[in-house]
């Protein structure tokens, strides 16, 4: 298991030529510091010699074990810069400093338990002593060399990777002091090194009667492709992209319905994943529209199709339901909690209790301090709000105020089918800070619908047809924290005809007066135009959408 590990993480060492360049210059620091005045290794191992070719004893390898403190350990990989050396800071665990080592493929590294690799470090150890770490014959930068030297492969894939729950545990302050000490052995970074993470996510796709039949073709077969068709380069541009997926994917076994009691084939589900969707939210008041069986089959859908694809709001047993799903992408690793006010009055089935989450607030509290606790962002995606209504309600106040003592950093909402406010909550300190607790948390109070064609009829049927994509920019600052450094909306409009595939969603700066003329929500509501639509985006986001 040892050597596995190690060639695990040699295969795929990636440094980019700023780091190179800044590991070499540390280790010529560290030798100059040291009086190293000469390539000559001596033989008793004495501190006149280069750092670079010192041995270590066993105990001064255990005593750097012990330490844990990944920015000790950074420092004695760029004195020593040898294999071996990365290897004894992967067996410690310090995965935020192989993070800023440059690892790619870093998926299988990130994802397991620390204790996986501390079961490694007597051997490590015994290694280090045993080989590692004997005099070489090289020049003073020949262990850099080392590392740099052979071509790294790549990763398969570079999507998101799920990451679940209980293994991940670690203590939030000592994190944040390791990035610190590790930033400080690193020297500055600048600006194109830093850690970002874009996140867009799109709103209620609602699959009205009118929305299937569109996607059936003259032989029953169903695709929903061309939903996306206008927004999919955008969706898949995003590191990170969610969804609120209204409506379960109970298949056409169930028979497919619109409202009041909705079902999807599972051929949405197809259309969200070719969009480009990574998380799919499915905690919504019509969860439970197709009962216990169609919960069961939404989640037999995404387990067995599309693994990758990291499901939120719905399980399949209890201890999925404990779990707080997280991602890592891009060195940041992004909880992401969901939750419905509620299932139009349908519980959840007597032997599934867990099967939907929903806004109980022991449970609530619970996810969002282990999400503060393992995660470097958490993102709340509740299910709230009064439909229709542009208002900020009594329970989304209520539940802001939950969310933001608790530690989130970003609450997207959706459920009333058209766009609300969106508010930056601000604390005392100078610019947007990660939260901890009563600090700085950005509301989407709702993001509207992305898809819809409701049979509604009269004035603010409009309105269901504007909704938004939520566009965010995470970065690491220079204390090693995540936190917002950018965000904004890009409003969408729902345009529909009748017949196959004649639905689509476009962005609103690219939709014309003469496309909204042929839009035959007008049938519904005669007030609907491109001018109607702008206008409905200012009033509620001002300038954040243009």
């Amino acid at each position: 298991m040892t050597l596995s590990k190690y060639n695990e993480v040699m295969e795929n060492l990636v440094i980019t030529d700023e780091m190179r360049a800044r590991l070499l210059e540390n280790i010529e620091k560290e030798v100059s510091a040291d009086g190293a005045g000469t390539n000559e290794i001596g033989s008793d191992g004495s501190k006149d010699e280069p750092l670079s070719f010192q041995k270590i004893d066993v105990n001064e390898f255990e005593k750097k074990k012990n330490e844990k403190e990944s920015g000790k350990i950074i420092k004695f990989v760029a004195r020593y810069g040898s294999r071996v050396a990365v290897f004894a800071l992967v067996a410690l665990g310090a995965f935020s400093v192989v993070r800023l080592v440059g690892l790619d493929g870093r998926k299988s590294m990130e994802t397991s338990a620390p204790s996986a690799y501390e079961e490694t470090a007597e051997a490590t150890a015994e290694s280090a002593a045993g080989d590692a770490y004997e005099p070489q014959d090289s020049a003073v930068y020949d262990g850099a060399a080392d590392l740099f030297d052979e071509e790294p492969k790549m990763a398969e894939s570079e999507e998101a990777t799920p990451i679940f729950g209980e293994s991940k545990a670690t203590d939030s302050a000592n994190e944040a002091g390791k990035q610190n000490d590790a930033s400080e052995a690193l020297g500055p970074i600048e600006d194109n090194a830093i850690e970002r993470l874009t996140i867009t996510m799109a709103g209620d796709v609602l699959l009205h009667t009118p929305v299937a039949e569109a996607g059936m073709d003259e032989n029953g077969n169903y695709n929903f492709d061309f939903l996306f068709d206008d927004t999919r380069d955008e969706i898949e541009s995003a590191d990170l992209a969610l969804v609120n997926q209204e409506v379960i994917l109970g298949g056409k076994d169930l028979g497919v319905t619109g409202y009041p009691s909705f079902n999807a084939p599972q051929e949405l589900g197809d259309s969200l994943v070719n969009a480009g969707f990574d998380v799919i939210c499915h905690a919504t008041n019509h969860a439970l529209d197709k009962g216990k069986q169609g919960i069961l089959n939404t989640i037999d859908f995404w387990r067995n199709k599309y693994s990758q694809i990291t499901v939120v709001g719905i399980n399949g047993s209890q201890e999925e339901y404990d779990t707080v799903k997280m991602v890592e992408k891009n060195g940041i690793t992004v909880a992401i909690l969901n939750y419905t006010y509620g299932t139009n009055g349908i519980s959840n089935p007597s032997d599934m209790p867990y099967a939907v989450n929903t806004l109980e607030e022991d449970k609530v509290i619970s996810d969002l301090k282990y999400a503060e606790e393992n995660a470097d962002f958490t993102i709340v995606c509740p299910h709230w709000g009064t439909e229709y209504n542009h208002d900020i309600d009594g329970m989304q106040e209520k539940w802001t105020e939950i969310f933001r003592k608790y530690g989130a950093d970003l609450v997207i909402g959706t459920h009333p089918h058209v766009i609300e406010p969106i508010e930056m909550l601000e604390d005392n300190e100078e610019g947007i800070t990660n939260n901890h607790g009563d600090g700085d948390m950005l509301v989407y109070y709702s993001i509207g619908n992305f898809v819809n064609w409701t049979s509604g009829t009269g004035e603010g049927i409009a309105d269901r047809m504007v909704g938004g994509l939520a566009n965010i920019t995470l970065k690491r600052d220079e204390n090693g924290e995540v936190c917002i450094d950018d965000y904004g909306i890009r409003a969408l409009v729902c345009h529909v005809q009748s017949g196959y595939e004649n639905i689509s969603v476009y962005p609103l700066n690219e939709y014309t007066d003469a496309m909204a003329e042929k839009n035959e929500i007008i049938d519904q509501d005669s007030k609907f135009t491109k001018e109607y639509c702008e206008k409905l985006c200012d009033d509620i986001w001002g300038n954040l959408w243009k």
